[in-house]
């Protein structure tokens, strides 16, 4: 099979381009990873974008907000770890 044909198939497929679908991929694991409270550059490292700077310039083209601006929005504390509440009983 062709490089072009498994696109085509890829595209027919799924509505997007292989391209757009690794990237998409990224950003949702880069917003996990900022959810958790990781910082922005290991959050870049860590979801495969090549530069922190190359996240940002997406995430904004995305999302209309930069990664420390989602962070500060959504993130927790990078100490809480996956699984565990930050909710305190009374």
């Amino acid at each position: 099979m062709s490089p072009r044909r498994l696109v085509r198939l890829f595209t027919d497929e799924l509505h997007t381009t292989p391209t757009k679908f690794v990237e998409q991929v990224r950003l949702d694991h880069a917003k996990a990873l900022l959810d958790a409270g990781h910082g922005v550059a290991k959050a870049a490292r860590r979801a495969g974008f090549g530069s922190s700077e190359t996240m940002r310039r997406t995430f904004v083209a995305r999302f209309g907000v930069s990664p420390s601006q989602y962070r500060a929005r959504f993130g927790t504390t990078a100490s809480t770890s996956v699984g565990q509440s930050s909710v305190y009983a009374v």
